[in-house]
Order: structure tokens, then sequence, then C-alpha cells
């Protein structure tokens, strides 16, 4: 789980099998406590979504806040890891 906004987004595309996908990229911003000591976290990750998630979230507005449900995994070709958004809902 990971709550973020939406920074990027990407066009609505299809995979060569017709698949609906979307790329985005999502900025998290946190505070926790780390060793007795508040933190301020921020995080930028590369995500994507297919199918019906792809379409949903195609239609969202840039900096609209959300819990992301999913998994990461790095690309064959890639160094960072990406997230795959399985569901989202309104944080």
């Amino acid at each position: 789980m990971l709550t973020a906004c939406v920074a990027e987004l990407g066009a609505l595309r299809y995979t060569p099998a017709g698949l609906p996908a979307v790329d985005l990229r999502l900025e998290h911003e946190s505070t926790v406590s780390d060793a007795g000591q508040s933190r301020q976290i921020k995080a930028a990750l590369k995500a994507v979504a297919f199918g019906a998630v792809a379409e949903r979230l195609a239609r969202q507005a840039l900096g609209s806040l959300w819990r992301f449900q999913g998994f990461l995994a790095t690309p064959g070709n890639g160094k960072h890891p990406v997230l795959h958004i399985q569901d989202f809902q309104q944080d």
C-alpha cells in the first residue's frame, strides 16, 4: 500500500495484446518517527496500470491523492522498480 499523488499521467495506450495501459509517476510525502526522531519522507516512483484499473486511472486529475495497492517489479532493462498498480481508492 502506498498513499501518493498523481504527479504525471501518460495517455491511455494499448499493449500489443489490446490491453489498456497507462504509465504514471507518483509522489509520496509524509512524516515518520525513526529512532526517536521525526523524519520528513519524500519519494517519487514510476508506476503502471493495466486493464480496467488503467482506464479508471487515466480519468483522474493530476495532483489527486490516492491509496495505491500493487507490487514492485524491476523491468528487464531497467534499474529502478516500478509499482504495478492493482487497485486504488480515494485516500
